[in-house]
């Protein structure tokens, strides 16, 4: 990843350049898309009402990669063209795969844990930082850090497809993470902003046609690498103790406590949670009479108010040696909050929607 935050020259010119470039791009795949009748039908599992050219994510990968490479060849740092380069390129192509005619479940799933097995079974840099006194306690560590990694990253992919489901919400949470992310790192005095800044412009180039009405959706080949990049950012975060340890998973507290107790709502409900739905709470919210823009304000209203204050607080000067326990405790409090956050709402949405039902009879 790149140096420091970028402020001027090259670092600065490779996000500006990435973000113009996935602007023309989301062009030439709305053109593609029409081109090809590769729309999304308005339907019951789904929360827009007219068709909608779909697949628009290929223009924020292709600038991703393009300025990631660049800003990788121009600093010197292309070590890490061969860690991250082929896992997006896998996630891509299986995300492209479907939005073209449907791919099934398990080879989906199959490229992501590869892909995400791809980028930590080789570095376990963990191991450097708690050391396991013998080999067999090294090895068994090596296969549970493994496990862990390649799970989190697997549900990161996926979580951020389930919550690709109404116009812009996607592509501004991972702006959001994105670029905090990336402040942090610099205030911190840690490498890898420039980076996360490029991925960044990618969405915001991609904005403009995605919200806060969408002329496309970015479709699984936009969503599973944002979820990527995402996860692997959040971890790569986590390995740093510079910065608070939760930091990026307090940063991700909306998605990933809406789509995680939606899915466990379903199984313990004894619902198929693995097929198409409209239960996660920023449906249940649209349902419920609120416009995609209000929705998204809503989940970025948590982002702003809480989230990045509670992280700016972790994360400021004076707090230098942060404990792992206290950054735990901070995370723990946020998610407990999102989660009564999520019941509550869930439950106000009910009630507001059978209302709606009885006003609509009558």
């Amino acid at each position: 990843m790149g140096s420091g935050l970028p402020g001027t020259g090259f670092p600065l010119a490779v996000v500006a350049v990435t973000g113009g470039l996935s602007a023309f791009l989301t062009v030439l795949a709305i053109r593609y898309a029409l081109r090809r009748q590769l729309l999304d039908l308005p339907g019951q599992r789904r929360s827009h009402v007219r068709p909608t050219p779909r697949g628009g994510g290929i223009a924020i990968v292709a600038a991703m990669l393009a300025g990631g490479i660049a800003l990788a060849i121009g600093e010197g740092r292309t070590q890490y063209v061969p860690l991250l380069l082929p896992p997006m390129l896998g996630v891509a192509w299986v995300g492209w795969l479907d939005d073209h005619g449907g791919l099934s479940a398990l080879k989906r799933l199959a490229m992501h844990v590869i892909a995400a097995a791809w980028v930590f079974a080789g570095p376990l840099l963990l191991l450097t930082a708690f050391p396991v006194a013998d080999a067999a306690g090294t090895s068994l560590f090596a296969v549970v850090a493994a496990s862990a990694v390649t799970f989190a990253i697997v549900w990161s992919i996926n979580l951020h497809n389930f919550m690709d489901g109404i116009d812009g919400l996607l592509t501004l949470q991972a702006m959001f993470v994105l670029v905090a992310l990336a402040v942090v790192a610099a205030l911190r005095g840690v490498q890898g902003s420039a980076f996360l800044l490029v991925c960044a412009a990618a969405c915001a180039g991609f904005v403009p046609f995605n919200f806060p009405r969408a002329r496309i959706f970015m479709g699984d080949v936009g969503s599973g690498v944002l979820g990527f990049v995402v996860g692997v950012g959040v971890l790569w975060q986590i390995a740093d103790p510079r910065i608070a340890a939760t930091s990026g998973l307090i940063l991700c507290s909306a998605f990933v406590t809406d789509a995680t107790c939606t899915l466990l709502s379903r199984m313990l409900r004894g619902r198929r949670w693995y097929s198409a739905h409209r239960e996660h709470l920023y449906q249940w919210l649209v349902r419920s009479g609120f416009s995609h823009a209000q929705v998204v304000a809503l989940y970025m209203t948590w982002n702003l108010l809480l989230v990045l204050p509670v992280v700016c607080w972790m994360n400021r000067p004076s707090a230098s040696s942060i404990t792992p326990g206290a950054a735990v405790a901070a995370a723990a409090a946020v998610y407990a909050l999102a989660t009564a956050v999520w019941w509550f709402g869930k439950r106000w949405c009910l009630g507001a929607a059978r209302t709606r039902r009885r006003h609509a009879a009558a």
